[in-house]
């Protein structure tokens, strides 16, 4: 199990390429420690490292453990992702706390391995993608959804990923709601068969449905693993 730590962070960049999605890159003194797929605890208030941990909210890791910063995707939902939006700048301080999850160390079948996400849900998938792990996955296949070409920010570490992996053969299929519809789990599960492992990351709603759908369609419920800590 992980050692969960408490870090000073700074914000070294903050972008917004769309409307209300942020990336945000941070810094600390002590080197990030963590796995690729996990989690951490964003909080915005002070805090004196010996009382109770303030308020805080979970975002996936979106860089590979490898790096020196560290970078999340938000979107804004609520009143402190609102927070968020209005008071993170760059060089503003804050604290989390990690690592938390343990989406790829749990047991699975690295080959021919499906990567299903939608819209920030990608962002798990993508400290695993740039990570020198990812070479030990044969044949993965990955499925991305989006509401439309606009929402896809991930072109250029898609792009990187697949130009530095040994996978050079990855199947990687986005959807663009707009345009194709949503993500079509039946024809997924057409093409990849009841013997692949399935991880699936999105809204709770796609992860309930598209596992329920693999589940009744005879994939043991091993072989479906989610990123469902919200």
């Amino acid at each position: 199990m992980s050692i969960v730590k408490k870090y000073r962070a700074k914000v070294e960049k903050i972008i917004n390429p769309i409307s209300d999605i942020f990336t945000v890159t941070f810094s600390s003194d002590k080197k990030f420690q963590y796995n690729p797929g996990q989690f951490l605890h964003l909080a915005l208030d002070e805090y004196d490292c010996v009382g109770q941990w303030p308020e805080s909210r979970c975002f996936s890791m979106q860089s590979s453990p490898t790096e020196e910063t560290l970078k999340i995707t938000f979107a804004v939902k609520g009143s402190f992702t609102n927070r968020m939006k209005n008071e993170l700048h760059k060089g503003k301080e804050i604290w989390l706390k990690l690592p938390y999850g343990e989406l790829f160390t749990q047991p699975h079948n690295k080959v021919n391995t499906v990567f299903i996400a939608g819209g920030t849900g990608i962002t798990p998938f993508l400290s695993l993608f740039a990570d020198e792990s990812f070479n030990e996955y044969i044949n993965p296949r990955i499925y991305l959804g989006f509401r439309s070409k606009k929402y896809n920010i991930y072109e250029n570490e898609l792009r990187e990923i697949r130009n530095n992996s040994c996978n050079s053969n990855n199947l990687l299929k986005v959807y663009y709601e707009d345009k194709y519809g949503i993500i079509d789990i039946k024809t997924i599960l057409k093409e990849n068969g009841t013997n692949s492992d399935y991880f699936i990351s999105g809204p709770p709603i796609m992860i309930k449905s598209f596992k329920s759908y693999l589940i009744n369609s005879g994939l043991p419920e091993q072989k479906v693993l989610t990123d469902e800590w919200e």
